[in-house]
């Protein structure tokens, strides 16, 4: 009985989204995404303008600063303030494919 209880939790969505995830983190450490703490400025010198900026969200209190995404054809930034917080490959998960349906 444990055996197959350890069978069928192999084969769960939840292992299976481990396993994308994982893969998607691999991915990511092989291909060259602004690092944390770059400028704005920094990344567009060095990737270029981004297809789209998107308008600012947070900055209404210290404890929400203001973030800014910028959507590239392979990759996601995000930036706090002027800065790279998170870089992430554009993938059609989440709401990476339609920010603008997101209040």
């Amino acid at each position: 009985m444990i055996v197959l209880l350890a069978v069928a939790g192999a084969w769960s969505p939840t292992a299976h989204a481990d396993n994308l995830l994982v893969n998607r983190v691999q991915q990511e450490q092989g291909m060259d995404l602004p690092a944390r703490g770059m400028s704005m400025d920094q990344v567009e010198k060095k990737y270029g303008a981004p297809q789209r900026k998107l308008s600012p969200r947070g900055g209404d209190t210290a404890k929400h600063p203001v973030i800014n995404r910028w959507d590239y054809s392979n990759f996601i930034v995000y930036f706090e303030k002027s800065h790279v917080v998170h870089a992430v490959l554009n993938t059609p998960a989440g709401n990476n494919t339609n920010p603008a349906s997101v209040n």
